[in-house]
C-alpha cells in the first residue's frame, strides 16, 4: 500500500498528517538521510535537512500525494533545494573568523594612546635635562636604579631622589596642559 492509499484511508489532511509524515520518515527517511548527509558532508547538518524536507512535504501533502511521478524523487528534489539554497545563503554571508591564539581579537583604537604619549612627550620637554634622562632611563628603557645610575655616571641615591621630584614635575606639566591635548 503506498503513501496515498494510507493517507486518503485515515480521512484526508486532518487525521492523515502525522500518519503521512511518519510513512514517509520510515519507507524514504535512511536514504533521505544518507543523501543529505552525501551532500552536506555533516550528519547534524542533514538530520537538520530531513527535518525541513518532512516538514515542507506535510505542508504540501496534497500536491505530493496527487502528483504524478515517484514520493522519494519528489524528498530527495526538495532536499537537494534546501542543501542548494543553505549553501547559497552561506555565500552570500561574510565569513565567519574564530578567534585563535595566532590572531588575537581586535583592540581598541589606538589613536587616544597616540594622543597621550603625545601629551608626555610634551611635558617631558617642560622638565630639566637632568629629570628628563632619569625617566628616560628608569621608565623608557626599563633601567633599574642602579643600571640608570651605572649609565648616567650618579649615584643610586640621586637617581632615585631626581625621578621623585621628575614624577612630580611632570605630573604638573601634564595637570597644566590644555584639556583637549591629554583627553
Amino acid at each position: 500500500m503506498g503513501i496515498a492509499e494510507r493517507w486518503s484511508r485515515r480521512g484526508g489532511r486532518q487525521a492523515g498528517d502525522e500518519a503521512l509524515i511518519r510513512s514517509l520518515y520510515e519507507e524514504h527517511g535512511r536514504s533521505l538521510l544518507a543523501y543529505a548527509t552525501r551532500l552536506t558532508g555533516d550528519r547534524a547538518a542533514a538530520e537538520d535537512v530531513v527535518q525541513e524536507t518532512l516538514v515542507r512535504a506535510w505542508k504540501h501533502a496534497d500536491d505530493m500525494v496527487n502528483q504524478k511521478g515517484s514520493v522519494r524523487g519528489w524528498l530527495l528534489t526538495v532536499a537537494r533545494n534546501i542543501i542548494t539554497d543553505r549553501a547559497r545563503a552561506r555565500a552570500v554571508r561574510p565569513t565567519e573568523v574564530a578567534e585563535t591564539p595566532t590572531a588575537p581579537p581586535i583592540q581598541r583604537d589606538h589613536a587616544q594612546s597616540v594622543v597621550d604619549s603625545m601629551a608626555v612627550l610634551s611635558a617631558l620637554n617642560t622638565l630639566s635635562a637632568e629629570h628628563r634622562d632619569v625617566l628616560v632611563e628608569i621608565y623608557y628603557r626599563g633601567k633599574s636604579v642602579t643600571e640608570a645610575a651605572s649609565t648616567l655616571g650618579l649615584p643610586p641615591g640621586t637617581v632615585k631622589s631626581r625621578s621623585h621630584y621628575a614624577l612630580k614635575a611632570l605630573r604638573t606639566a601634564m595637570a597644566e596642559q590644555p584639556a583637549e591635548v591629554t583627553r
